[in-house]
């Protein structure tokens, strides 16, 4: 279970969003950048109080900072934007006359008024990755009728931050919107690591030798979301 506590710390003049983000599980106090926040985050164990990991945030403001200006622009959709799509760079494209949203080659097009385009797409971004994942979860589900009697629920797409897709006990099955941004193996992957929690609710041995029997190129996925997933959030 975890808790978040918002705060504000003073970096050269700036104040800069810290959230303190109580876990139970945690055994030391970690410190990266927060992409729900854009400053700073520090979890830490279930008793150390809120004042440490301030000060601990306050020590390394510096490192802060730094991390802070080499983090990329946002990317605001907007006519002109350039976002992956299933990993392949596209250019967004405004026609005020058009109907609809269209993908074509390297381009996507939001028809409608101009100040309407952000929603629309991100609307329509929200679809894609629906189409994409939930016929997946289902056939990956089919292969595990022998193992369990757990079934996929429903299956949402939201604007998670923390993490890339979720399994709950009843077999409902949540993921971020952005994975439309990533390569298909990466998207594919985050899909069989969920429809594998429908079997095993952990991350054993277990668990991760059967993911990989839902998937392809499970561990070059793993690494492209270490290396690439936190600049995902950057877009909208």
């Amino acid at each position: 279970m975890t808790t978040d506590s918002l705060l504000t710390l003073d970096i050269d003049g700036c104040a800069v969003p810290l959230r303190v983000r109580r876990n139970a599980r945690a055994r030391n106090l970690i410190l990266r950048l927060d992409e729900q926040t854009g400053g700073a985050v520090v979890t830490i164990p279930k008793r150390t109080s809120i004042r440490e990991a301030y000060d601990m945030a306050l020590r390394k403001s510096d490192w802060i900072a730094v991390q802070l200006k080499r983090r990329p622009a946002q990317v605001a959709f907007a006519a002109g934007a350039v976002l992956p799509y299933l990993g392949e760079n596209h250019t967004v494209l405004h026609n005020p006359k058009g109907r609809g949203i269209a993908r074509m080659q390297n381009e996507i097009w939001v028809s409608g008024r101009e100040e309407h385009l952000p929603r629309r797409l991100l609307d329509w971004l929200k679809t894609q990755a629906k189409a994409e994942i939930a016929p997946r979860a289902h056939a990956k589900a089919e292969h595990l009728k022998a193992l369990t009697h757990r079934r996929v629920g429903r299956i949402t797409v939201r604007d998670t931050r923390s993490r890339w897709g979720s399994c709950a006990a009843d077999g409902q099955l949540n993921f971020s919107w952005r994975l439309i941004l990533t390569p298909e193996f990466v998207l594919d992957y985050v899909v069989a690591h969920e429809v594998a929690h429908l079997v095993h609710r952990n991350h054993s041995s277990d668990f991760w030798a059967l993911t990989n029997t839902l998937t392809t190129r499970m561990d070059e996925a793993r690494a492209w979301l270490n290396a690439h997933g936190r600049g995902l959030h950057r877009f909208g």
